[in-house]
């Protein structure tokens, strides 16, 4: 059997695929549905072979270590690991050494990066050209490059193009006990009462007054009860530059699940941006997602949509094709684009910002998402001025300074 020794391998590694899904790839490979290429049958093996998204980097490895790697596959050794866990400090650039740093598209950064990979050999900091620290280089972190991915080490300027390795991220509690009352009464605002068909009550008003006009004969009226109408739909970044707000986003989801008002109520995850999936947990799997499309079609334009996240990431993320940090789940629609769709598909939405308004200018692709929706400061003010456009007047757009006194959550 063709590369029986890699099935092997995969199974030596802890990959549960059985002889069916092998059988189901030969016969794939018979169709020509690998197109022929490296590249291509990978795709077709790890979409037969792999049963969960937590096995990814297990067939990477096994993949790239049988075939003497693929391009977009980047199995990191532990020692680039461990030559990078000890960051050079960074000597801050001029305005003309940023300029004249090359910028690279996504294709010939991933090709450079493989290439490198395989060239380095010892351990490099504060260059230009190799995966190192405190450096010009596109690869590594502690540094500065306009179009660089980041290989370890914690984001700094969230500037990266894209990460090495895939991250899975922690969902945001929903039992944290809020030590705040004025946030309870701020998201309460988002009671919007209607009367609908259902159980009568009685109008006691309505009674009084029928009951008069008949004179004395009492008649009495009723009435649907009224409800709140309100659907929710949470949509929350998770991870990177959000992690420092894990405290404050897990109270106000926290105090969303205990708002039981809502008619409904549902909440999704993303990373960075919306693309074609959100998720249903912060470890952002495949097997715990929905297309966004899909969303789009189960929660109608009379849902409220509240967007948490800090709107910070590289412009291409934002703006280009195949812009999602993680490489695995690149698509050729940008995330401008799903935003746009998103905004325009509800009647009414709100984004909330955990960082401060006056650092909102210093991202450009902040001030971009800041143009599409109306965006408040995630404080106990910026919630009850979100919730106003939600439910009350027609939503505006926050102005870039915080009010004098105003309170973080």
């Amino acid at each position: 059997m063709v590369f029986l020794d890699f099935f092997y391998e995969l199974r030596a590694a802890g990959l549960k695929s059985t002889l069916q899904e092998w059988r189901m790839l030969l016969r794939c490979l018979e169709l020509g549905l690998h197109n022929s290429r490296i590249e291509g049958f990978y795709h077709v093996a790890r979409a037969c072979l792999v049963k969960s998204e937590s096995d990814f980097d297990t067939f990477d490895v096994v993949f790239a270590k049988y075939f003497e790697g693929i391009e977009g596959v980047a199995a990191l050794p532990q020692e680039l690991l461990d030559w990078l866990a000890d960051p050079k400090p960074f000597e801050e650039l001029t305005e003309e050494q940023r300029a004249a740093l090359e910028h690279l598209d996504i294709d010939e950064l991933m090709k450079r990066f493989q290439d490198t990979m395989a060239e380095q050999k010892e351990r490099h900091d504060g260059g230009n050209r190799w995966v190192g620290t405190g450096g010009r280089s596109p690869f590594g972190h502690g540094g500065e490059h306009p179009t660089g991915i980041r290989v370890g080490g914690e984001s700094r300027n969230r500037t990266a193009m894209k990460v090495a390795e895939d991250r899975q991220f922690q969902d945001y509690r929903t039992d944290v006990a809020l030590d705040t009352r004025n946030v309870k009464l701020a998201l309460r605002r988002l009671r919007q009462l209607t009367r609908t068909d259902g159980p009568d009550e009685l109008d006691i008003d309505g009674t009084i007054d029928k009951t008069c006009r008949d004179a004395g004969e009492i008649d009495f009226v009723f009435r649907p009860k009224r409800k709140n109408d309100v659907r929710l739909l949470l949509l929350l970044d998770v991870g990177g530059t959000m992690d420092p707000y894990f405290e404050p986003v897990s109270r106000l989801l926290s105090a969303l699940h205990e708002e039981r008002g809502l008619r409904d109520f549902k909440a999704f995850y993303f990373h960075n941006c919306v693309y074609e999936r959100v998720y249903e947990t912060g470890r952002l799997l495949r097997s715990e997602s929905i297309m966004t499309a899909d969303m789009l079609r189960t929660y109608g334009e009379r849902w409220k949509l509240l967007v948490v996240g800090d709107g910070a990431m590289h412009p291409s993320e934002l703006n280009s094709a195949r812009g999602n940090i993680n490489h695995r789940m690149e698509t050729e629609t940008s995330g401008a684009a799903w935003l746009d769709r998103i905004v325009r598909h509800f009647d009414r939405s709100v984004w909330l910002n955990p960082d401060r308004p006056v650092e909102w200018a210093m991202s450009s692709t902040c001030r971009q998402i800041s143009h599409m929706f109306p965006m408040h400061q995630l404080s106990v003010e910026g919630i009850e001025e979100g919730v106003k456009g939600l439910v009350g007047a027609r939503p505006t757009m926050a102005r870039p300074v915080m009010a004098p006194g105003s309170s973080r959550l």
